[in-house]
């Protein structure tokens, strides 16, 4: 009975150990409108992408505040990912 503890043991910290945390990522253009808040859905790498989101809705496009307004060093554009 010990034995299987021990291997379930090292079994769910081997598994644990090999799980990481999702990279949040900033996109650099929103879908906006009535239906979504600010900054709205800013799931959209190309404004092509956004626009053909937007086609069909009551939905604007706009620039992610938070991407638009990052902090960069001097000299340096476009903003590290």
């Amino acid at each position: 009975m010990r034995r299987l503890m021990l291997a379930l043991t090292v079994a769910v910290s081997a598994a644990l150990g090999a799980i990481s945390p999702a990279a949040a990522q900033d996109y650099p253009f929103c879908l906006q409108g009535k239906d979504y808040g600010l900054p709205g859905l800013c799931y959209f790498r190309t404004y092509q992408q956004c626009l053909a989101s937007a086609s069909g809705t009551f939905s604007y496009c706009g620039i992610n505040p938070r991407f638009a307004f990052v902090y960069t060093q001097p000299g340096r554009w476009p903003p590290p990912r």
